[in-house]
C-alpha cells in the first residue's frame, strides 16, 4: 500500500554472512537497496537497519541504538515513513529494557507523530500498540493492557505480520496470566512460540518472545514449559552460532532450568555468562540476580567462600541475597543466624507469592536445623496454601516435600514416608535429579524410623550416587553422616576399599571424580586445603595414578563414583 514499503530486516533466518558483516563494521549487501543515493562507500538507510540489527544480534546494544537512530534518520529523509517507524519501534524497545524510559517515550512519540501526519492505515500502527499495552502492564491494568495487544493482533493478522502476530500473541497471553488466566495465557505464549521454533518469526523479535515466556513459566512455576521451549530454541539457535538472543533476566532463567535438570556445571557457566554479559556497558538491572544465580550453585557445590562474595555481589547490585545468604549460614553451621535472617524475610514478603514461595521453603528447612519445629509447621502449612492457590506441580513437589521433613520431625514417620513419596514422584517427573534426591535422603530417615532398614539403606544409596555424580559436596556429606548413623556404610565398605584406600581418602576420591576443586572439598569436608592436598598426594601414590583425570577414571572403574551420564 502507499506508505508502506517492504519492511526491513528479516522475517526468518538472516543470511550468515550478513550478519557477520555487518557486526564487524564492513558494509552489508542489503537486499533491496536502491542503486542510487549515497556516494560509493557511504552506508544507506538499508545497510543501517541492517547494521543495527547485526549488531543488536551479536549483544552490541550500543552499536544497535546508534545504527538505528541513524537509520531512522535516513528514512525519514528519504520519505521512507514505514521503515522509519520500525526503528524508532526496535529503537524504544531497546532503550526501555536498559531502563531509559524517557528516552524510549521519545522515540515510540515520534514514531506516532509519523504515522499521524503521514495518515493511512499501515501495519506499524499494530507496532505502537505493543509500547501501549506494556505501559498499561507495568501500571497493573491488564484489562487495557490485553486489550491494545489483542488490536495489535487484528492489525498482524490483517497484514500477515508474523513478528507482529508473535509479540500480540505474547502480549495477551501475559495480561491474562497478570489477570489470573493463567491458562488461556499461557495457550497463547504457545502460540507466540510456534512462530519463533517454526522459523516464521525474526531473530530480535525470537529473542523478545522467548524470554518474556521464560520469564512468565517462572513466575508461574510452570518449569516443565519453561524447560520445552528452552529446548527448542536451543536447537533453533543451533544452525546460529553467533546470534545472542536472549537478554536480561532471561539469561539468568535459562541457567536456573539447566540447574534444575541436573546440569550443574552448564549452568555454572551461563550465570557466569550472564554476570559479564549483564555488567557491560551500563549494567543491565538483571545483574544481581545472576550474580545470585551463582551464588546458589557455589553454595551447592559447597564453596562456601565463593559463594558468599556472590550473594553480597548480588546485593551490591540490588537483588536480595536472601534466603540462599540464609541457607549458607545453615551449611556453615550457624543456624541460628540462619534462624534470625529467613524470619525476618519471610515477615516481609507477604505480598509477593513467588518470593514468598521460596522464602517459605527455606524456612521451614531452616527453622528444622535450628530446633524450632513450630515454626517449621507454620511455614509449611503457609507454603501448601500458595502451592493449592498457584497449582503448580513445581509448588505441589516443594510443598509435599517441606511438609514430610516436619512430619519426620514430629515423629510422624508414616505420615512423612508419604509426603516425601508424592514429594519424590513429583520431582521425578518434572526430572529433576537433585531435588529429588534430598528428598530420598529424607526418606531413607523415614524408613530407618519405621524400622524398614532394607529400604532406608536403597534410597540413602539413590540420594548419595546423585549428589556425588551432581558434585553437591555439602549434601554428599550430610549423606555419609546419616549412613553412619542408621549402620549404612557411607564408603561401600570402608574395610574393602580398592587400593588401599582410607574412608577420608575415599570421600576426597568421590569429589574429585564430581568435579570438585580443592577448595570446594575442603569446604564439604570441613578441613584446610593444605590436608586436602595431602590426602590428594598420598592417594596418587597409593592408586599409582598421575593425575585428577587418572584418578577420576580409577574411581569410575571400582564403584567408588556413579559413572557419568552419557
Amino acid at each position: 500500500m502507499p506508505g508502506d514499503p517492504p519492511r526491513p530486516g528479516p522475517r526468518g533466518r538472516r543470511p550468515r554472512r550478513d550478519r557477520g558483516a555487518a557486526a564487524h563494521g564492513e558494509r552489508p549487501r542489503a537486499r533491496g537497496a536502491p542503486s542510487g543515493g549515497p556516494a560509493p562507500g557511504a552506508p544507506t538507510a538499508s545497510d543501517l537497519v541492517l547494521l543495527a540489527e547485526a549488531a543488536y544480534l551479536t549483544g552490541h546494544e550500543e552499536q544497535a541504538v546508534d545504527a538505528w537512530e541513524r537509520a531512522h534518520v535516513a528514512l525519514c529523509a528519504e520519505g521512507a515513513t514505514g521503515p522509519a517507524v520500525r526503528c524508532a519501534f526496535w529503537l524504544g524497545l531497546t532503550l526501555a529494557r536498559y531502563g531509559h524510559h524517557e528516552r524510549a517515550g521519545g522515540w515510540f512519540g515520534r514514531a506516532a507523530r509519523l504515522l499521524e501526519a503521514a495518515g493511512g492505515d499501515p501495519v506499524e500502527r499494530g507496532y505502537l500498540l505493543v509500547p501501549a499495552g506494556l505501559q498499561a502492564m507495568g501500571a497493573g491494568d491488564h484489562t487495557a493492557a490485553r486489550d491494545r495487544f489483542t488490536e495489535a493482533g487484528r492489525v498482524a493478522d490483517r497484514f500477515g505480520d508474523p513478528d507482529l502476530v508473535a509479540l500480540s500473541r505474547l502480549g495477551q497471553g501475559q495480561a491474562l496470566i497478570g489477570s489470573g488466566e493463567t491458562a488461556r495465557g499461557l495457550a497463547l505464549l504457545d502460540e507466540a512460540m510456534v512462530g519463533v521454533t517454526a522459523g516464521e518469526v525474526s531473530p530480535i523479535a525470537a529473542g523478545l518472545v522467548y524470554c518474556a515466556v521464560i520469564i512468565a513459566c517462572r513466575d508461574v512455576f510452570d518449569v516443565h514449559r519453561a524447560a520445552e521451549w528452552t529446548a527448542a530454541l536451543s536447537r533453533w539457535c543451533a544452525d546460529q552460532p553467533d546470534l545472542k538472543p536472549y537478554r536480561g533476566q532471561c539469561l539468568v532463567h535459562r541457567s536456573e532450568i539447566m540447574q534444575l535438570r541436573g546440569d550443574w556445571a552448564d549452568a555454572l557457566a551461563e550465570a557466569r555468562q550472564a554476570c559479564a554479559h549483564l555488567a557491560t556497558p551500563s549494567g543491565d538491572p538483571a545483574v544481581g540476580m545472576a550474580h545470585y544465580q551463582r551464588a546458589e550453585l557455589l553454595r551447592l557445590r559447597g564453596a562456601f567462600a565463593d559463594a558468599e562474595a556472590a550473594y553480597r555481589e548480588a546485593d551490591r547490585w540490588g537483588h536480595p541475597a536472601q534466603p540462599g545468604l540464609a541457607l549458607l549460614r545453615l551449611a556453615q553451621g550457624r543456624p541460628d543466624d540462619a534462624l534470625t535472617a529467613i524470619r525476618r524475610v519471610a515477615a516481609e514478603t507477604e505480598d509477593d507469592q513467588v518470593r514468598r514461595s521460596r522464602v517459605l521453603a527455606a524456612y521451614a528447612e531452616i527453622a528444622l536445623a535450628a530446633g524450632d519445629p513450630g515454626a517449621a509447621r507454620t511455614a509449611a502449612d503457609a507454603l501448601a496454601r500458595v502451592a493449592a492457590a498457584l497449582t503448580s506441580p513445581y509448588l505441589r513437589a516443594v510443598a509435599a516435600g517441606a511438609d514430610g521433613a516436619v512430619l519426620l520431625a514430629e515423629g510422624r514417620p508414616q505420615a512423612a514416608w508419604e509426603a516425601l513419596r508424592r514429594a519424590w514422584s513429583a520431582w521425578q517427573q518434572l526430572a529433576a535429579p537433585y531435588e529429588a534426591a534430598r528428598v530420598r535422603l529424607l526418606m531413607a530417615q523415614a524408613g530407618a524410623a519405621l524400622g524398614d532398614h532394607d529400604t532406608a539403606a536403597l534410597e540413602l544409596d539413590a540420594a548419595r550416587a546423585v549428589f556425588s555424580h551432581l558434585g553437591a559436596a555439602p549434601d554428599l556429606a550430610a549423606a555419609d553422616r546419616l549412613a553412619r548413623g542408621t549402620g549404612a556404610a557411607p564408603d561401600r565398605g570402608a574395610d574393602r576399599l580398592p587400593g588401599g584406600l582410607t574412608p577420608r581418602e575415599a570421600e576426597v576420591l568421590r569429589l574429585v571424580a564430581a568435579g570438585a576443586t580443592n577448595r570446594e572439598i575442603a569446604a564439604a569436608l570441613v578441613i584446610s586445603e593444605k590436608t586436602v592436598a595431602r590426602h590428594l598426594s598420598n592417594m596418587f601414590a597409593k592408586l599409582d595414578v598421575p593425575s585428577r583425570t587418572a584418578a577420576t577414571a580409577y574411581a569410575y572403574e571400582h564403584g567408588l563414583a556413579p559413572p557419568p551420564r552419557g
